[in-house]
């Protein structure tokens, strides 16, 4: 008689199963949603995996962020293989999201067209229809190589160089081979809905998302996002970093030390253009709303543009909107029945468009501060009157919100975009997550300045997302700049202070399963020593997080 294990689903009734099931079997048979993963003793785990002890399973379903990430990459896989099956040769690149798609490009002899481009949904559409298996396969990292190498792909050989495990997990499905470091589903055919549109130089995947799992949603374009993207990529070129494995050559190198004084002037450069923007539109801007999403580097990002603003001439003068947050007892209740301090509403609108009204036409104010331990706002005994030099630079999550300036003419305003947007993948098909990098950021700042464990800034990040998908992103395209803030070397440096934040978490906390992940991104990282970290500039947006700035 054959050996059973006891297999709970949500800590519910044990069902008794042969040793060896596969997670896949167990959940088909009694979920009636369609589970992509799974966690087990706290970790992610792909339903092909077997089960060899007495073990409680957690469903991932499309509505769990988790879910949908592996949707996603899963996608990119399915793409990947069917452009090597009907366009032999051709290089496919995941390169980032874009308002809830994933952006990719193709690198081929022939320019990419809507009617190849209807071709390649043919066959992802066929070969779900063929509910190809994923097979994992371990192997030794240098026979991983030498498959790479056979099958062209010299970005994932630049990978595996500098990663420390000797034993790798690569993925197989029909005749194609590949490695992602986070899991997949276990077939082409749970990827049913999904929907590609050429978006030049590239195409789009479409597919479902947390709030909507069972739909795809239209498109909604983001023209200015995309063009800070393009600009993105080109920064790359120039600093010849397009991915982690070059980076790492870098440091092995040495050459790293180009990398950092490079990155840093090619921030310089972007500050001092839009300062010349405003310049030129002198004789009408009067306020700067500086907006973007946590731990992208506004303080620091204003306060440079600042610097560059006086260059030319101006009086740079910050109003900070947290003095205008509304008295406690008067601030808005969230669902889950907290004080939402997020909410454009948590402000006092009305006070703070009477002030940059009257600002405007030639008044004085008394500047408001609030007092955070009593809820309640004060007189500051601070006046400010504008002159002919002064500009406003105002910096805060609803920057480029009309309702917060509603009583100042638009022409009146420059607004600007800040975010730390992805500057290199992994690989060519292992996306960097842009949240991935604001949040290992938001960890090293958390511990440093703010007596936050690495523990409890990941727990509440989901919150400040959500802060986030509401108040910010919504109205990004309203920008007259966007700037990118991430640098081609931070993750080289920031991975020191993470990982030792991330490992004092235990794996019975609520944040281990996200730390877990977050350790396994870090891994492909050759870690900076400390002689570099002395070459970064005293005013760099990195030094916002790991200390020793000069705005400090």
């Amino acid at each position: 008689m054959s050996q059973k294990i006891s297999v709970r689903i949500n800590n519910s009734e044990p069902l008794e199963y042969p040793i060896g099931v596969k997670i896949e079997d167990v959940l088909s048979q009694n979920l009636n949603e369609t589970a992509l993963l799974s966690i087990i003793n706290g970790k992610y785990l792909e339903l092909n995996k077997c089960l060899y002890e007495d073990s409680n399973i957690v469903p991932v379903t499309m509505k769990h962020p988790a879910g949908a990430r592996t949707y996603a990459r899963s996608l990119g896989f399915l793409l990947i293989i069917a452009a090597k099956k009907i366009m032999p040769g051709c290089r496919v690149t995941i390169e980032h999201s874009l308002n809830k798609a994933l952006y990719c490009e193709l690198h081929c002899d022939n320019e990419l067209n809507k009617e190849n481009i209807e071709l390649l949904k043919k066959k992802m559409q066929q070969l779900v229809e063929e509910n190809l298996k994923f097979e994992k396969i371990i192997m030794k990292k240098d026979d991983a190589i030498k498959i790479f190498e056979n099958e062209g792909m010299p970005d994932k050989i630049r990978l595996l160089k500098f990663y420390e495990k000797e034993e790798i997990e690569i993925i197989k499905c029909d005749d194609v081979y590949d490695f992602f470091y986070a899991p997949l589903v276990p077939s082409t055919g749970y990827l049913k809905l999904f929907e590609i549109k050429q978006y030049k130089p590239g195409l789009l995947i479409l597919y479902p998302n947390e709030e909507n799992p069972n739909k795809i949603l239209e498109f909604k374009d983001v023209p200015k996002l995309a063009k800070i993207f393009r600009e993105t990529e080109e920064w790359a070129r120039v600093l010849d970093v397009a991915d982690v494995g070059a980076l790492n050559e870098k440091v092995a190198s040495g050459d790293i030390k180009d990398i950092v004084l490079v990155s840093e002037a090619l921030h310089e450069k972007k500050l001092a253009y839009i300062a010349d923007k405003i310049y030129e539109n002198r004789d009408k801007v009067k306020i700067v709303l500086i907006a973007g999403p946590s731990s992208s580097g506004k303080t620091t990002f204003s306060k440079r543009l600042s610097i560059q603003l006086r260059i030319l001439g101006f009086n740079p003068i910050p109003i900070s909107l947290d003095d205008y947050f509304v008295n406690r007892e008067e601030t808005p209740i969230d669902e889950s029945g907290e004080y939402d301090f997020e909410s454009i509403h948590a402000l006092d609108i009305n006070l703070f468009n009477a002030h940059l009204s009257m600002l405007l036409e030639g008044q004085e104010i008394e500047l408001p501060k609030f007092d955070f331990i009593k809820g309640k706002r004060l007189n500051s005994g601070k006046k400010l009157r504008l002159d002919n030099r002064t500009i406003l630079v105002i910096e805060g999550i609803h920057g480029l919100n009309e309702l917060l300036t509603n009583a100042i003419s638009r022409e009146s305003k420059f607004k600007i975009y800040i975010s730390a947007l992805t500057q290199l993948n992994i690989d060519d098909h292992n996306r960097i997550h842009t949240t991935d990098v604001r949040l290992l950021r938001r960890i090293v700042r958390d511990s440093k300045y703010r007596g936050k464990s690495a523990e409890d800034t990941i727990i509440t990040w989901p919150k400040v997302r959500n802060g986030e998908e509401n108040n910010i992103f919504p109205f990004q395209e309203e920008a007259d700049v966007m700037f990118n803030s991430t640098l081609a070397y931070e993750m080289c440096v920031l991975k020191k202070y993470a990982k030792k934040q991330l490992d004092e978490i235990k794996v019975e906390s609520p944040a281990y399963l996200e730390a877990y992940r977050l350790r396994a991104f870090l891994e492909f990282f050759k870690e900076a020593n400390d002689d570099l970290e002395e070459l970064i500039p005293k005013n760099s947006i990195i030094r916002e997080f790991i200390g020793d700035s000069c705005f400090e």
